[in-house]
């Protein structure tokens, strides 16, 4: 097993990119817990809708925009998570700013594209 993500803004709706990360990282045999604004399960993998103290998280992987992240902030430096990974619209200078700040990585990548490379 891969190291653990959280996909945080995960959606029941299977046409939502973070819906089909969540596909791919279970196909890849990556372990994923998510956050989203509705209860649900999603290939398997249960979506919270509070923010649960995930233990060991490797990658968060954002479905966010810069707004609604403001709400995660403690949230995420608290979990130390080892990367961030900012999907195309969810670009947040305020937050790069922060992880930087408690030296934790992050990178404007597309998660779905990293994985069908190979290069998540």
């Amino acid at each position: 097993m891969k190291k653990k993500t959280l996909v945080l803004g995960a959606s029941l709706n299977p046409t939502r990119y973070s819906n089909l990360a969540i596909g791919r990282l279970v196909r890849k045999n990556v372990e994923t817990v998510a956050i989203g604004l509705r209860e649900g399960t999603v290939n398997g993998v249960t979506i919270n809708s509070e923010m649960i103290d995930f233990e060991g998280i490797d990658t968060i992987t954002l479905y966010l925009n810069a707004k609604r992240q403001e709400a995660y902030y403690d949230y995420i430096i608290d979990l130390q998570p080892k990367r961030v990974i900012f999907n195309p619209g969810t670009e947040n200078p305020v937050l790069y700013d922060l992880l930087r700040k408690n030296n934790i990585q992050f990178e404007n990548a597309c998660t779905l594209v990293m994985l069908s490379t190979n290069q998540y």
